[in-house]
């Protein structure tokens, strides 16, 4: 007699073809002892089951719509799921995400709860609701995008967040492996992962500044879906059109205090290089009054656990950080001098996110991006008036001073 797995082979086309034909005669009661009592009938009750394929058909019958959907929903999609992508949506539809999921599933999770907690305040500050468009990459994965426009407080805001599958080539992983050795430069191509947390709100007062964060994870994968090389990246910064030092200093305080709980070199360093990259080269002045940076953290800096808390900490202190700031200087009254220079400053912002940030370049020249998402981050309106310069001794030209030579504000 020919073996299980041979009948077993053509019951799987049987069971995705015809699933609806199954009873549940035998649901109860396991497979391998079905199998033998159908081999045993099939040498001793000729009459009754005379052939190979009478009996293979009633086991077929008698597997019942349980294992029908063993088959469907964990033989069949096992041996199917070819890509990171179908792997992992296997995965969530099996089982609730826990502290033992795969870290990309765990980011994933996080990062949506807290897009939810965020904009939930944001809506309770502003009086008005977030537009919620959810979207999918046709080579999976896909976001969630929350829009308010035109609200009481803010011109505009966004709070996004993306989650992106894709297929590294062989030149990009050589690129990478300059600052990730765990990346094998030799072969041909890699199944990646990233998801982030995105977020910039632009006020309407002028006295209120603009923020900005984001989050995110990427990780590369070996062919059964374990992580071979990852790595965490982020931050958060303020970028005021009026300063009052006392914002930017609770802004810093509240980063320091959420660096500290994990490593207190974290801060000074993060800070430094907050400055250098958003750095409006050109115009030869910061972007704002800083806050944390960095990017590439991964097990050479620390393990995968510890950094992960680190990340969830620094997320979790932006609504402390920012929205005691914006209470104080939302409802202050203002000039339309003092919008306009706003507006100025806000045209200094699209220039650096245009032509420098390295986030926005990477998301416009990723196939299947989404643009709206993308762009999102720029202000409602901005404006470049010809050879303006701020009068001299004024709190306009304070903050060029201070852009133009960043300072410690701890």
């Amino acid at each position: 007699m020919s073996s299980p797995s041979r009948y077993l082979s053509r019951m799987r086309a049987t069971v995705r073809s015809r699933p609806w034909t199954l009873t549940r005669k035998f649901e109860h009661a396991p497979p391998l002892d079905l199998y033998r009592r159908m081999s045993s009938c099939s040498r001793n009750n000729t009459q009754g089951l005379g052939s190979k394929s009478a009996w293979m058909t009633l086991f077929a019958v008698a597997l019942g719509v349980p294992f029908a959907f063993q088959f469907n929903s964990r033989l069949s999609a096992d041996l199917d799921a070819t890509t990171l992508a179908e792997k992992d949506a296997q995965k969530k539809r099996e089982a609730a995400i826990t502290d033992e999921s795969p870290m990309r599933l765990r980011m994933e999770k996080f990062i949506k709860e807290q897009q939810q907690i965020i904009v939930g305040e944001l809506e309770k500050l502003d009086g008005h609701k977030f537009r919620k468009d959810e979207w999918e990459r046709k080579n999976g994965g896909g976001g969630i995008t929350c829009v308010l426009q035109d609200g009481d407080v803010f011109e505009k805001a966004g709070v996004n967040i993306s989650v992106v599958y894709g297929t590294l080539p062989k030149p990009a992983i050589r690129k990478m492996h300059a600052n990730h050795k765990m990346l094998d430069p030799n072969v041909e191509s890699l199944d990646f992962f990233a998801a982030g947390l995105s977020m910039v709100l632009h006020p309407k007062n002028p006295m209120a500044p603009t923020v900005h964060l984001n989050y995110r994870y990427f990780e590369t994968a070996n062919p059964d879906g374990s992580s071979q090389a990852w790595w965490f990246g982020g931050g958060s910064d303020l970028t005021p059109a009026y300063l009052f030092d006392e914002d930017a200093i609770h802004f810093h305080n509240t980063l320091k205090d959420a660096c500290d709980c994990h490593d207190k070199s974290y801060y000074p360093r993060f800070k430094k290089w907050c400055d250098e990259y958003f750095y409006n080269k050109h115009r030869e002045e910061c972007r704002g009054v800083g806050g944390i940076f960095f990017d590439d953290l991964d097990e050479a800096e620390s393990d995968q656990e510890k950094t992960f808390a680190f990340i969830q900490d620094c997320l979790k202190a932006f609504i402390p950080s920012y929205l005691p700031i914006l209470e104080k200087r939302k409802d202050m009254p203002f000039n339309e001098e003092e919008k306009e220079w706003q507006q100025i400053r806000r045209g200094k912002y699209v220039e650096f996110n245009l032509v420098h940030d390295r986030g926005t370049s990477f998301g416009l020249n990723t196939p299947g991006s989404r643009v709206e998402s993308i762009l999102v981050s720029l202000p409602l309106t901005a404006s470049w008036k010809y050879m303006h310069e701020p009068e001299f001794g004024s709190r306009e030209q304070r903050l060029v001073d201070i852009l133009k030579n960043p300072q410690d504000w701890l």
